[in-house]
Order: C-alpha cells, then sequence, then structure tokens
C-alpha cells in the first residue's frame, strides 16, 4: 500500500536518526528500508507480525507492506506508520512559523514511534546515557524479557517486552542487565501503572494531561515527559529548553530568557528543538 505525504520531507535525515536507534532484534534500517516487529490489538486479540516500509520520493509517497497476519489491521498499522514518519505534517506551514530557523532544512520532520510503551522505556532508559548505551540496554532488555517472532527477516526475532512481562520484572533482574537501581524501579512502576490502566500511554488525547500523569511517576522528570509527550503523542508544539544541547545554542542566556525567546516559534515549537538539536551554525538574534 503506499501512504502520501506533502513534500518536502529529508529522507536522509529520518533514515539516520531511525538507523542510528534501530533496536537489535526488533528494528533493521536495510538500505532504503526499514523493517520492524510489532503487535496490535484487535477485538481483545494480540496480532503480532511485521512492518516493512521504503520511501518513494518521486511520487511523494511510503511503500508500507506488513505480514499477512496483521491483515485484519491494516488501517491501524498504517495510521502508525503516519505517526513514526510524521507524514501527515505540513512542512511549508511549519518552515514559514519557524522563520529563519527552518530555511535550511524545510524537510525535517518529527521521528514519533510505532509503540509507546516501548519509546518511553527507552526515553527512561536513556536518561543520562549516550543514544548507544541506551539502544544497548533496550536490546538486553528485548533478549531477556522480549517474545519471540517469526519474520522472513533474519534481523528481527523479537517483539519488544509488553508491560505485562516487565510489570513482574525486579530492580534486581533489571541490574543485572547494567539498569541503575532507580531507573529500574522507574521503570517497573511505569510497566505495571501502563498494565493498570492508571497510565494510558496509548489514549492520551490531551497532551498536558498526559505529561502530568508522566510527572508524578517517580523517576520522570521534565525532560523525560515533554520527550515522550513529543515522539509518542506527536505533540507539535513542546520545547525541551532545559535540554544540554538546546542550551548551548543560546550562550549567556538564562533558562527563562530561552523559554521566552522560544515562544516566537509557537504553534511549532516541538519542530524548533529538532532543528536546534541538529542546525550547529544557528545563532539566535541578540536584543
Amino acid at each position: 500500500m503506499l501512504l502520501t505525504y506533502q513534500p518536502p520531507y529529508d529522507w536522509q535525515w529520518m533514515t539516520a536518526f531511525l538507523g542510528a536507534r534501530a533496536l537489535q532484534g526488533i528494528e533493521q534500517q536495510d538500505g532504503d528500508y526499514y523493517q520492524r516487529t510489532l503487535a496490535v490489538i484487535h477485538n481483545g486479540v494480540r496480532l503480532t507480525g511485521w512492518l516493512r516500509l521504503r520511501p518513494l520520493a518521486d511520487i511523494n509517497s511510503v511503500e508500507l507492506e506488513i505480514s499477512p497476519s496483521l491483515e485484519p489491521v491494516t488501517d491501524s498499522v498504517a495510521k502508525q506508520v503516519r505517526r513514526l514518519l510524521d507524514l501527515d505534517a505540513q512542512p511549508l506551514l511549519i518552515a514559514e512559523g519557524l522563520g529563519r530557523l527552518a530555511e535550511n532544512a524545510v524537510g525535517l520532520r518529527l521521528p514519533g514511534c510505532i509503540n509507546r510503551f516501548e519509546l518511553t522505556v527507552r526515553a527512561i532508559l536513556g536518561q543520562l546515557v549516550s543514544v548507544k548505551m541506551a539502544a544497548t540496554l533496550a536490546t538486553r532488555l528485548t533478549e531477556k524479557w522480549g517474545e519471540p517472532v517469526s519474520t522472513p527477516f533474519a534481523a528481527l526475532t523479537h517483539l519488544f517486552p509488553s508491560p505485562a512481562a516487565m510489570a513482574k520484572l525486579t530492580v534486581d533482574d533489571l541490574r543485572g542487565i547494567g539498569v541503575q537501581a532507580k531507573r529500574a524501579a522507574c521503570l517497573i512502576n511505569i510497566a505495571q501503572a501502563v498494565e493498570e490502566g492508571r497510565l494510558p500511554l496509548d489514549d492520551i488525547t490531551d497532551v498536558q494531561e498526559g505529561v502530568r500523569l508522566l510527572l508524578a511517576m517517580p523517576g520522570i522528570g521534565s525532560w523525560t515527559a515533554s520527550y515522550v509527550a513529543m515522539r509518542a503523542w506527536s505533540a507539535p508544539d513542546v520545547f525541551l529548553g532545559g535540554d544540554y544541547l538546546i542550551k548551548q545554542r543560546f550562550p549567556g542566556m538564562t533558562p527563562g530568557k530561552i523559554a521566552r525567546y522560544a515562544e516566537v516559534w509557537k504553534p511549532w515549537r516541538t519542530y524548533a528543538t529538532l532543528h536546534l538539536w541538529f542546525n550547529n551554525d544557528w545563532q539566535p538574534d541578540m536584543p
């Protein structure tokens, strides 16, 4: 099936972003193709399988193939892929709102996710460690507690651990794969909250309410909650002003001043955050 989008689209950037974070056993960037395993609930039944996609930039579309096991939920999977790749964005409108910040990268999109629980776990694992270390920890987690799945791709062997599986773990279990104790307790707490319905990651419609629920969880600070809002719920107007790299872009400015400066980018501050992360040459206008 073909999923259309409005150009321009910086596929080189998105492919590099997903490839650098690909989770061994679950995801693979294979040339032009991105493929991964996933599970979808359908009429109370959990269906498992895989998807494979590649951009067809000459016709402003994405070619999507899914496993026969997931055909009953084709529309749902297509929706998840649109969220992962930010296919519904209006890049020219966003670029107009961001002005000079976006002029050299109008095709930059917000990487979303296929599995919101997976994204949240990976955001917590990524606190204060490198992208590579976070992926290593997530791989260990998957190898030990992810469900094996059969696919035609040698690199795709597991599903990401479910909230139910992780809710049963102990802090010592997670410490055994290298997760620090407080972070381990946080992950178990999150899994239990999702499993019990106290943290409905897949049903959040009010982003501010979702952030409030996350911040109420011990071990989750505002950076992590905001990052989850950006990537799990595709929130377009979240500004990570407290982020280390963002602060570097505003030398000599206080957090309050940075936040006030960012007001000019409403309602696209999530995209402003992305551009600031990846535009090394940008400098703020000084009064």
